[in-house]
């Protein structure tokens, strides 16, 4: 047999393994709100070159590929333990075991690591949670499918309504279409019905009302069955704590803004300060995607290197609140055409960085470019250290960091020679460490970090959401402190 032959042989071995785990996946999935991770990444409604592609992912662990006959064995383990809501990571459990010399039997093995999720200390079943998306814009749609993707079994979260301004006829139809295609981010995954008498949308088995108003006073979500919901606004007309107060209506508990809070509200960095978050609060900000993409990479390195002063540069995609022609804007400069101008413009990321990381007291400065791409931006983050180091010391640190801590789901980290933007669209990460263009002079560094300032923000708020609703599971094995 020939090499080519042998290569191709062990492809369809592999192909023929991770199809043998889908089904495994879905019914952890569905049935006991368990959801498989590999690396931080989602293996949940995954197909087959998904999986593969995941594994592969793994070179950047060890400089070798991550094999579905490693991973298979803690995913077989995990079917015959009773397990409660949690996320695990079987790359996790796999590299671990690794370097774990007691001889373990895989089962034994996972069992353990794992115990969190099992037995009386696990965690029970929630009633699904009720959500409404108040808008439908790019961020709206794309926080609807991520809902929709992660209502799981049904007792996470379950997207109920959304409220917008009727805009002529066929609304909801248009609406439909606008969720059902994307010119960025593709076709949902999945269906979905429309039925106009009823103004709803049934996308994927979930029934989601369309509430016309032209204001938040005008609703009672009591009278749709919606009750306890967390409201998530995402068209930014109100931002400070008496606009969101509006919100809280019949049926509604908590708003949580996707965009910059104002005043007193906390601007909250899933994975840096969520954890402040009380009981109580019932009006949260989740900041922007600035601001998302460079406090987790300010955090890891202030806890490493300390941070004495920063600048970020963002080189951001242009938005909706920009002109496609010349023409008036109440803003200096974004009246220019987006698709044909770099356009100058101002960024209140930098100073937001003090609401999320009040404990880094280093001075920040941040401006902003809109240039003529329609999504994937990237900040450009220069730091003064408190302390020397190298190229390859803070690459090593930022790969470990972007794997094995606390936050690997907000950094992720690339080695792709010729990484372009196009390439993170869709990353549910909040930033991309390009290791390529990383540049470090004794106490200087300057990080490049890329970010889909669309899905991955949006994979941000959902955590937020996930969190202040209590469905945001604990995964195991843990990760590194």
């Amino acid at each position: 047999m020939t090499v080519n032959e042998d290569s191709f042989t062990n492809w369809k071995t592999r192909e023929e393994i991770a199809e043998s785990m889908i089904p495994i996946i879905g019914k952890l999935h569905r049935e006991r709100d368990v959801t498989i991770l590999l690396h931080s990444r989602s293996l949940v409604n995954k197909s087959v070159v998904s999986i593969l592609k995941t594994h592969r992912f793994a070179r950047q662990i060890a400089g070798e590929e991550l094999s579905v006959t490693e991973t298979l064995p803690f995913l077989q383990a995990l079917t015959t333990l009773d397990l409660g809501p949690s996320q695990i990571d079987i790359g996790m459990l796999a590299a671990t075991y690794k370097t774990d010399d007691r001889g373990l039997p895989v089962e034994e093995f996972t069992a353990e690591a794992v115990a969190g999720a099992t037995g009386s200390g696990r965690i029970e079943r929630r009633e699904p949670r009720d959500v409404v998306l108040y808008g439908f814009g790019r961020i709206g749609r794309l926080v609807a499918r991520l809902l929709i993707e992660k209502t799981g079994s049904g007792n996470g979260l379950r997207l109920r309504a959304i409220v917008v301004r009727r805009g002529g006829d066929q609304d909801i139809v248009k609406r439909a279409s606008l969720l059902r295609r994307d010119s960025i981010h593709g076709q949902f995954q999945g269906t979905i019905t429309v039925d106009e008498a009823n103004s709803t949308i049934l996308a994927n088995g979930n029934e989601i009302k369309v509430i016309y108003a032209n204001d938040p006073s005008e609703v009672d979500y009591t009278a749709y069955g919606i009750k306890n919901a967390i409201l998530i606004d995402n068209t930014g007309k109100w931002r400070d704590r008496e606009g969101l107060s509006k919100h809280l209506r019949p049926g509604v508990e908590k708003v949580v803004l996707t965009a910059p809070g104002k005043g007193d509200v906390p601007n909250i960095v899933h994975g840096v300060n969520h954890d402040t978050i009380k009981p109580d609060d019932q009006i949260l900000s989740c900041a922007s995607c600035t601001t998302n993409a460079i406090v987790p990479p300010l955090k890891a390195m202030a806890e490493e290197y300390g941070v004495l002063r920063g600048h970020v540069e963002t080189v951001h995609s242009f938005t909706n609140d920009q002109n496609l022609l010349d023409n008036y804007h109440k803003a200096d400069r974004r009246g220019r055409s987006a698709p044909l101008n770099m356009v100058i413009t101002e960024t209140g990321a930098a100073s937001a960085v003090a609401k999320a990381l009040p404990e880094l007291k280093a001075p920040i400065t941040g401006s902003s470019i809109r240039v003529p791409v329609p999504d994937v931006s990237i900040a450009i983050l220069s730091l003064r250290l408190g302390r020397e180091t190298t190229r390859e010391e803070v690459l090593d640190y930022l790969r470990n960091v972007s794997l094995t801590s606390p936050l690997k789901r907000q950094i992720d980290f690339t080695t792709a020679p010729d990484a372009v933007s196009s390439d993170f669209i869709g990353s549910r990460h909040a930033s991309i460490v390009d290791a390529g263009a990383t540049k470090v002079d004794g106490d200087s560094a300057i990080l490049y970090l890329w970010y889909d300032n669309e899905f991955g923000y949006s994979c941000q708020v959902v955590r937020v959401v996930q969190h202040v609703s209590g469905v945001e599971y604990p995964t195991y094995p843990a990760p590194a402190v």
